[in-house]
């Protein structure tokens, strides 16, 4: 018995040894640095979460798209770690928003934003249900479903500020008035019309120091996802909610007829058009995220990890929280936004500090599906006390850019220009849903200043920094002074407003005989455009590629748009697919025969942009994963990987289009799929295929 003992306890201490061994071999993670801890919902409460805020005893009040507040004691789960639910209003219409009023007039009161008023909800006997519902501002609404209604969010005066949805009817619109608008509310009642442009403003958040940023969706006028700074009077993009400049209060005079649509990059055109305001920082579609949510400063002094200061962003469709750093440089907001976390159950509505400075994060997907799979949740995200290996800001200088970093960083790898890469692009800013990456190229490295400490790394780029475009910094090859670690995240997105001024770095000579010589390092292999023309950019190697050309060669018979001439009886079977709400095709299930002529319809009514490809029986995943990893190249090949997997597709479709595509149905019966491959789509978007014996 006792021998036998000691070989347990010796098997066991060995087992332990490897453990240890392998989780200090394996990769670090975000779950290593910050973990998700979810909060338990009862059955009979569906917290598809439209609103969050904190009461000062710990409570969170949290409304629902159904119309309910509940709320939530112990949500930190301690004790008995289970949390309690207690209604506190129902029958609401909506509620996007909630606001705890800590001063003034109101204090103690929620504030709830339906979609067509903010609502008072006043407990006058103290035992946590509403019993009053004050009308507090209205507004009208025309019936439309996508008037949704946001806030309110407080701001440093003690007034708040609103947002509403523009309708949907096929592109955005305002169908009742101050759709499309940022009001801002006094403790009177009083409204006063603040700002428009806006699209879809589900997230805004108000800074310490009374800047007001708010987040933006991609769509009609919105190449991609972005945050802008709003002051009063600006216009951010989007002309259906100028229908009300010419009403009494409006700080613009602008006309939606004075907006043009050529394509241009938004920076081009805000330098003619009066009043339209850039975006402090863009998030690339895809490479970041589909679907900003609500903007949330880092106030934790420290508690939530090294990044105090900076804003946190919500991603709805990817069930994720990026973070953003900002600067002013020549007056303007820029900055930059990195991955951070990744992962959570349902889609990102709503953020919330905590009070020991963790983040609740509510969600919800109905309709707004997403890569989360929980229909709705409530999770808290909590700092380990791990420092995280990453970019922490990135900043831009004269001549290229500063990156400073968490941790000192290993002087060799920190120093070789071959660590990084830096490119940059723009999008079209037009009336068309969305726009595909426009302008891309790679920007050379000249050198790499490496401060004392290893804590910064300033990049030194040759001229081709370009104003109002997105730079891609990437750091790939850097590893960590102490433990050899790469970069949890090596990518970061900065939007360049304006070129810092200041002096230029001076190289070392080494450095400058490098770049001298034309050997600059340049390790990108990038597609670039140039009048709708594809450039060839060059790899490390210095050997000429064009990316996605080979692919699209592979693809192109893939995708057949007319009739082949052969077929002079007509197709064999007409296939029609469309699509609706929630990530969802309408029919989960077609069939057709073994080697049969197939006319193939895919029409996409829905408000996103789609597409459909056939692949091969069982790789729908594995092809959806492949076009998430295209990355700058994703949008103009249509999101189809250069795949054996893939055997038919349409192209992407904007909302409310369709598309024909002719192809002969596989000879060996199966199951196929079809699946949308737009990024972030393809976990929800899948049906069968079917083919079968003649």
């Amino acid at each position: 018995m006792k021998n036998n003992r000691l070989v347990f306890i010796a098997a066991a201490f060995a087992l332990s040894l490897f453990t240890s061994f392998a989780m200090a071999q394996r990769p670090a993670s975000e779950e290593d640095y910050y973990r998700m801890v979810t909060v338990p919902i009862p059955e009979n409460v569906m917290l598809e979460v439209g609103g969050m805020t904190s009461l000062p005893d710990g409570r969170l009040a949290v409304s629902t798209r159904r119309g309910d507040v509940w709320l939530v004691s112990n949500a930190y789960m301690q004790g008995s770690r289970q949390p309690t639910f207690k209604r506190f209003a129902t029958g609401l219409h909506e509620p996007l928003g909630l606001l705890y009023r800590t001063a003034g007039p109101y204090k103690g009161e929620i504030f709830a934003t339906q979609r067509g008023e903010v609502t008072r909800l006043i407990d006058t006997d103290g035992d946590d249900v509403a019993d009053e519902y004050r009308s507090f501002y209205k507004w009208p609404l025309s019936g439309n479903y996508h008037q949704y209604s946001y806030g309110p969010v407080t701001l440093p005066d003690g007034d708040m500020v609103i947002t509403l949805n523009l309708d949907w009817i096929g592109k955005g619109a305002s169908q009742s008035k101050w759709r499309g608008w940022m009001l801002k509310l006094n403790d009177k009642g009083e409204m006063t019309p603040w700002a428009t442009g806006l699209r879809s403003p589900a997230g805004f958040g108000v800074l310490r120091d009374g800047s007001i940023f708010y987040g933006e969706n991609q769509g009609d006028w919105v190449g991609s996802g972005r945050v802008t700074h709003l002051e009063k009077g600006d216009f951010a993009g989007n002309p259906a909610g100028l229908r009300w400049s010419g009403e009494e209060g409006s700080p613009l005079t602008l006309k939606p007829e004075d907006v043009p649509s050529t394509g241009k990059p938004m920076f081009e055109v805000a330098k003619t058009v009066k009043n339209l305001k850039v975006p402090a920082v863009w998030f690339p579609h895809t490479l970041m995220g589909i679907s900003t949510s609500d903007i949330r400063e880092d106030t934790t002094a420290g508690a939530f990890g090294p990044f105090a200061g900076q804003l946190f962003v919500g991603d709805q469709g990817h069930s994720k929280v990026m973070r953003m750093s900002l600067e002013k440089v020549a007056g303007k907001w820029q900055g930059a936004c990195y991955p951070f976390r990744e992962g959570f159950q349902s889609g990102i509505i709503r953020m919330l500090w905590g009070q020991d400075g963790s983040m609740f994060v509510g969600m919800t997907s109905r309709g707004w599906a997403s890569t989360g799979k929980s229909p709705y949740g409530l999770q808290r995200l909590v700092w380990t006390g791990k420092m995280p290996f990453e970019m922490k800001t990135i900043t831009s200088k004269p001549d290229g850019f500063l990156v400073t970093f968490t941790m000192p960083v290993d002087k060799k790898t920190g120093e070789d220009p071959a660590s990084y890469s830096l490119n940059s692009f723009t999008y079209k800013y037009h009336s068309t849903y969305g726009s595909p990456i426009e302008d891309a190229r790679t920007v050379p490295i000249r050198g790499i200043i490496l401060s004392s400490d290893g804590l910064s790394a300033r990049i030194v780029a040759d001229t081709s920094l370009r104003e109002g475009y997105i730079h891609e910094v990437k750091a790939e090859g850097v590893k960590s002074a102490a433990g050899n670690l790469s970069l949890l995240h090596n990518t970061g997105y900065y939007t360049l407003n304006a070129i810092a001024t200041g002096e230029k770095a001076n190289l070392p000579a080494r450095q400058m005989a490098s770049a001298s010589t034309g050997m600059a390092h340049d390790h990108s292999a990038m597609m670039a455009t140039s009048g709708g023309k594809e450039v060839a950019m060059k790899s490390g190697k210095g050997k000429a590629i064009v990316p996605g050309k080979k692919a699209a060669a592979s693809i192109s018979a893939k995708r057949v748009t007319d009739m082949p001439a052969t077929w002079t009886n007509g197709p064999d079977q007409t296939i029609s697919i469309g699509t609706k709400p929630g990530l969802k095709f309408d029919t989960e299930k077609v069939e057709v025969k073994a080697g049969s002529r197939i006319k193939f319809v895919f029409n996409n009514n829905d408000d996103m942009l789609h597409n459909c490809v056939i692949v091969k029986p069982g790789t729908a995943n594995s092809v959806g994963n492949a076009a998430m990893k295209l990355n700058l190249n994703g949008a103009k090949m249509n999101y189809i990987p250069a795949s054996t997997d893939v055997l038919f597709h349409t192209n992407i479709m904007q909302p409310e289009s369709a598309e024909s595509i002719y192809f002969t149905a596989p000879t060996e019966p199966g199951d196929y799929q079809f699946v949308c491959t737009f990024p972030g789509h393809s976990a929800l978007m899948q049906g069968v295929f079917k083919v079968v014996k003649q």
